[in-house]
């Protein structure tokens, strides 16, 4: 079993930075893709942000040039900076990873319990 814990998320006036992290515990032979889905209220989980194990980086439309998605392998961590914050960024983020976790054969989807960021106009 493997466990995705986040920690960053807050409020912050409209402008404002945060930095998401997450970090995987458990045991863990290796992580594939990692990655940030948010959710709006009223409105379907979207994806924000991805980063494959080679480093290979894709956006929602929406955030590109504002948030950069990273990792550091030998931590299990996948981190989302965020800058120029709007309140339409006001959402439940959670974290999501592609775990190798009993072998390198077997591969388990995880998610994170998720942590809201709130931005203030």
């Amino acid at each position: 079993q493997v466990q995705l814990v986040e920690s960053g998320g807050g409020m912050v006036q409209a402008g404002g930075s945060l930095r998401l992290s997450c970090a995987a515990s458990g045991t863990i032979f290796g992580i594939n893709t990692m990655g940030w889905y948010r959710q709006a209220p009223g409105k379907q989980r979207e994806l924000v942000a991805t980063i494959s194990s080679g480093g290979s980086t894709n956006y929602v439309e929406s955030v590109k040039g504002r948030f950069t998605i990273s990792r550091d392998n030998a931590k299990n961590t996948v981190y989302l900076q965020m800058y120029s914050l709007e309140p339409e960024d006001t959402a439940v983020y959670y974290c999501n990873a592609d775990v190798y976790d009993t072998a390198w054969l077997h591969r388990t989807n995880y998610w994170g319990q998720g942590t809201q960021v709130t931005v203030s106009s």
